[in-house]
């Protein structure tokens, strides 16, 4: 009879470690799924940004520093490897896209170009999708962090490798997108 009892609680306790184990491995998953997602979107705004830089820098050529700024971030991003680096990468190429944009209100014969409108479209099309990617992706986090923090996951994830994942967030930066510009006339 004991040997019984000692054979069912090691059964509960391997399907209990089994099935903690493969919720785990599919929110894992999620997440680099999701971050996949991120990778999609990041691709196709550094494959936009060329152009843009070349329509930009027919109209404004003398603003050499912005133009290189750019470049430099898409660069950068480019190459970044680990989660943290493409963000505090990624998180430059928006500041960067932001000055470039901005010197549009400068030149209006660039802010009338079709090809230049047809970019910036397509640029907040990307960003508008980049935003929802990385929502998802910290909505994944969140969850399967939260997983792994849970009973009884807490006492065997770190044991099987399963370690916390970071935000896809915004970093130091964050008081620089949160703030509203200023806009004067």
């Amino acid at each position: 009879m004991i040997l019984i009892a000692i054979i069912a609680v090691v059964v509960v306790l391997g399907v209990l470690l089994a099935g903690t184990y493969n919720r785990l491995v599919g929110l894992r998953q999620n997440t680099n799924r999701a971050f996949a997602d991120i990778d999609v979107q990041l691709k196709q705004r550094s494959d936009l940004i060329p152009n843009l830089v070349e329509t930009v820098k027919g109209y404004a050529s003398h603003e050499a520093r912005t133009l290189e700024a750019v470049v430099a971030a898409r660069n950068a991003a480019t190459t970044a490897t680990t989660i943290d680096d493409k963000v505090q990468a990624e998180n430059a190429v928006s500041g960067a896209l932001g000055r470039l944009m901005a010197l549009s209100e400068s030149y209006p014969d660039l802010k009338a170009n079709t090809g230049f409108i047809q970019l910036q479209g397509e640029l907040g099309d990307i960003e508008n999708k980049l935003a929802a990617a990385r929502r998802f992706f910290n909505n994944s986090v969140g969850e399967y962090n939260a997983s792994t923090q849970q009973f009884p996951a807490v006492l065997m994830a770190g044991a099987m490798g399963f370690q916390p994942r970071l935000f896809f967030d915004l970093g130091p930066d964050r008081a620089t997108f949160e703030s509203a510009p200023a806009v004067k006339f």
